[in-house]
């Protein structure tokens, strides 16, 4: 039996406005030739399929046309979603009832029985062609607060955080009742969640809190479990000697992730458990100019015309530039040279930093949060990365957000 493990597909995503359907209808076309190419009888989609919890529809048409071409080129494909933070648990979970005749499983939210997590939905068999049931899988959706049941903020008790030990308990509960029903078969999970030791990707993932802790360690998931499908951070990575996997995003969403090698996990599934990156190509290149810290404008334009871009792409075509650059003049006269340049240029501009060389340093040590609010945080912080004070209406949204905090 072969597997696909993938996640944060982020359908709906936008940089700087621009739209990334583009990106995203090609990696699904991509991933359809994969699954044919490969012999694929299982794909895992393990959190964030959606950027945001009110996905526009185009991105809903996005994910269920590829999920109908997917089942409709293998019927006996089995599609297992599973939500993760950023996704609208209860509108994934909407579609269920006919996504469950095509054999696509979508769990938003975890449920429970009177005896516990209902493993009558969370525990799916994974069947081959013939309908036999080679393994199992637990499918786990983000889980939130409520979701852990004796969790008691702030304890001090007990060799490990509170909410290091509450999903600790959650997996092993699930797990043992699931070894039962297994029957010996291969017992995977899916999750969404950080794990300690996992690299994350700056400025893309938003840090999972639940009483202060944002992360826990990789064996919270017991021994039983032979592989972990993990969604959240983008980079691919493993964790616990290739047990606990990540498969990472399907393209770059941040100036951090240009380095990363976006694709998909392949599992296979015979005297044991064994797995293999597959790169998947970027339908969009992206580039960081500098590739590391800031430059001058004049070194800029050059690297620029390195790039040696094509001047009739299409728009949705066009590569994403993030520019970090150096003032060396009035940040308002350096941001309307770099507009200027841009309505140039074929690319989209996905970012735009400019750094100060004249602020003074520092003489005394930062201040506490005794002694300042959210408000001028705000502002030093702004001021610190895009070099100018905030407008009214940067002022006027942080307001509105602070005041539904």
């Amino acid at each position: 039996m072969r597997i696909l493990h993938t996640a944060d597909w982020h359908i709906g995503q936008t940089l700087n406005g621009w739209s990334r359907d583009r990106e995203h209808r090609a990696f699904l076309d991509r991933l359809h030739d994969l699954i044919e190419a490969e012999d694929v009888d299982v794909l895992l989609v393990a959190g964030d399929v959606f950027d945001g919890i009110n996905p526009s529809g185009e991105a809903q048409r996005l994910l269920y046309g590829a999920i109908a071409r997917m089942v409709g080129s293998r019927p006996h494909l089995q599609i297992i979603l599973t939500a993760g933070n950023h996704d609208p648990a209860q509108r994934l979970e909407a579609p269920e009832a006919v996504l469950n005749a095509l054999g696509v499983h979508v769990l938003g939210t975890l449920r429970r029985s009177p005896d516990g997590v209902d493993l009558d939905r969370h525990l799916i068999p994974l069947r081959d062609r013939d309908g036999a049931a080679r393994a199992h899988v637990l499918a786990v959706p983000f889980l939130r607060q409520a979701d852990l049941p004796g969790l008691h903020l702030g304890a001090e008790n007990g060799d490990e955080p509170a909410i290091t030990a509450a999903v600790r308990a959650l997996h092993l509960e699930m797990t043992e009742a699931a070894v039962v029903r297994a029957g010996g078969l291969p017992l995977l999970a899916m999750g969404h969640l950080t794990c300690s030791g996992g690299l994350a990707s700056e400025g893309a993932e938003r840090r999972i809190m639940i009483g202060g802790e944002h992360a826990v360690p990789p064996d919270v998931f017991p021994a039983e479990l032979s592989y972990v499908a993990l969604g959240h951070l983008h980079r691919p990575q493993s964790l616990d000697g290739g047990r606990v996997r990540y498969s990472g995003s399907a393209f770059p969403l941040s100036a951090s992730e240009i380095v990363y090698d976006h694709g998909v996990t392949l599992i296979d599934l015979s005297d044991g458990v064994a797995h293999r990156h597959i790169p998947i190509d970027r339908p969009v290149p992206m580039h960081r100019l500098p590739p590391t810290g800031s430059g001058k404008f004049e070194d800029m334009r050059a690297a620029l015309d390195d790039l040696a871009l094509l001047p009739d792409t299409p728009r949705e075509a066009q590569p994403f530039l993030y520019l970090s650059l150096t003032a060396d003049r009035p940040v308002t006269l350096l941001a309307a040279e770099v507009d200027t340049l841009m309505e140039q240029t074929p690319a989209r501009l996905a970012g735009l930093s400019i750094m100060r060389t004249d602020q003074p340093a520092q003489e005394r040590p930062p201040t506490t949060l005794a002694e300042t609010s959210p408000e001028d945080l705000f502002l030093s912080a702004f001021q610190e990365v895009h070099g100018n004070p905030p407008d009214a209406h940067h002022l006027a949204a942080f307001r509105d957000a602070l005041s539904e905090a």
